[in-house]
């Protein structure tokens, strides 16, 4: 059974308890990793100065600790291989659903892929697919 390494352990535990819930019970199924958790404001401005961010410090959800986002990737990471991204996303939105109905986790989970939660990837202006948030605004 796939389990994070090191590295994804240390970045996964900076992240609210549901990411940490949420993205303990996907590496189970399907292997990831955890690239990033909570964002200073220096990594914070290198993600948006280099395009990865759209928001500076302090508003993204990267940004709070523990932060209200991960970005997570299928492991291995290939970043050209977006058909993966999606697939890994379905699979994350489906287990957060569950444990959200479940009433296992308090906040529901926005993709970076499908921002306006519509199930509609197409009409995004913006694609972060490893971006997985949890909705505050409810």
């Amino acid at each position: 059974m796939p389990s994070f390494g090191t590295a994804s352990a240390a970045e996964l535990i900076t992240c609210h308890p549901d990411l940490q819930l949420l993205f303990s019970v996907v590496v189970e199924k399907f292997d990831c990793s955890v690239i990033c958790g909570h964002r200073d404001e220096t990594a914070q401005q290198e993600a948006f100065d280099s395009g990865n961010s759209k928001v500076q410090y302090p508003n993204s959800e990267h940004n709070s600790y523990p932060s209200m986002a991960a970005d997570v990737a299928p492991y291995p990471y290939n970043g050209d291989d977006e058909k993966r991204f999606y697939f890994f996303a379905g699979q994350v939105m489906a287990i957060a659903a569950m444990l959200y109905e479940q009433e296992l986790m308090d906040h529901r989970v926005r993709w970076g892929g499908d921002w306006d939660g519509d199930t509609e990837v197409n009409d995004q202006t913006f694609n972060d697919l490893a971006h997985f948030e949890l909705i505050t605004d409810e």
